[in-house]
């Protein structure tokens, strides 16, 4: 069975498009169907649903793509391996991130493991944390950035704390203290990412036993602080995205310690490939240096 067709059905799904997964392999849409068409008349049965709202696994499809995705890590491993042996440095390292991890670490890291190790291609995929326990769990990435604990048996490798801090308008009536308490904000109106996205605010209210009067959710974290400078309502955010907040937005501690726990996980970091590992140990090496988050 020939791998360039696995690739193409795995990269069909990955994009939902026979068309781009066309341009992203250097292939023509005809022969991308060819090969789906293909598989299918080897195997007997349908793995794609074409309609207008795009292409859909069928059940029988769905069943499959595991194997196949597995197949092809298996040999880019082999693949990695050999050249490893013969004294070269190839690969791609796929990741699963999250939006502060890939503007605060991610771009001087991969600049300066570029600079060892050019033959070693990097891709990346982010969404929030829920997107990338799926992404890990469905082989699309080698490992991710997640917040500990996952919701899922991965193993997992901690990296840094980072404090969630309250944010509020420097109009509202708090705005002076050097500190909130939990019950100071029970009754706030609070600004928070969507699912996926909020599991550290969360775990944090839950602990002090506070529900919290949600007023909006939005996918965007300079959208929360932008809505909160305006006084539409407070929000707790992640100090790494904290950065560069407007003058009218005031950043204040939370009584206790609060905070999250980035880390990155995998389904086995034993069995990933040899560019993998690699960049995994610079990543490693590079945050041992003194936090470069915010202070207050």
């Amino acid at each position: 069975m020939s791998l360039a067709k696995f690739e193409i059905f795995s990269t069909v799904v990955e994009l939902g498009s026979l068309t781009k997964a066309g341009e992203t392999l250097g292939l023509t849409q005809s022969a991308v169907s060819h090969a789906i068409a293909s598989l299918e008349s080897d195997w007997g049965f349908s793995i794609l649903n074409r309609g207008r709202s795009g292409i859909h696994l069928t059940s029988n499809g769905e069943r499959i793509l595991k194997y196949i995705r597995e197949i092809l890590k298996w040999n880019e491993e082999m693949v990695q391996e050999i050249a490893n042996i013969n004294g070269l440095e190839i690969g791609t390292v796929r990741i699963g991130t999250i939006s502060s991890v890939s503007i605060h670490w991610l771009p001087e890291i991969m600049k300066k493991f570029n600079e060892y190790h050019p033959s070693i291609e990097i891709k990346l995929m982010e969404g929030d944390y829920d997107d990338v326990e799926h992404w890990i769990s469905n082989g699309l990435v080698d490992f991710g950035f997640v917040s500990l604990p996952t919701s899922q048996h991965f193993e997992v490798i901690p990296l840094k704390k980072d404090r969630l801090l309250c944010i509020l308008s420097d109009e509202h009536p708090f705005s002076e203290q050097n500190k909130i308490s939990f019950e100071m904000i029970k009754e706030e109106p609070l600004i928070k990412s969507k699912k996926g996205s909020d599991n550290d605010l969360i775990r944090i209210l839950k602990e002090n036993n506070v529900t919290p009067n949600i007023k909006y959710e939005l996918i965007d974290d300079q959208a929360i602080i932008s809505m909160v400078g305006n006084g539409m309502g407070i929000s707790i955010l992640p100090e790494m995205v904290l950065h560069r907040v407007p003058t009218n937005v005031r950043i204040l501690k939370l009584e206790g310690e609060n905070y999250r726990t980035i880390g990155i996980a995998a389904t086995s970091f034993k069995t990933l490939a040899p560019a993998t590992k690699k960049f995994i140990e610079y990543l490693k090496s590079w945050l041992i240096e003194p936090t470069r988050f915010n202070t207050i």
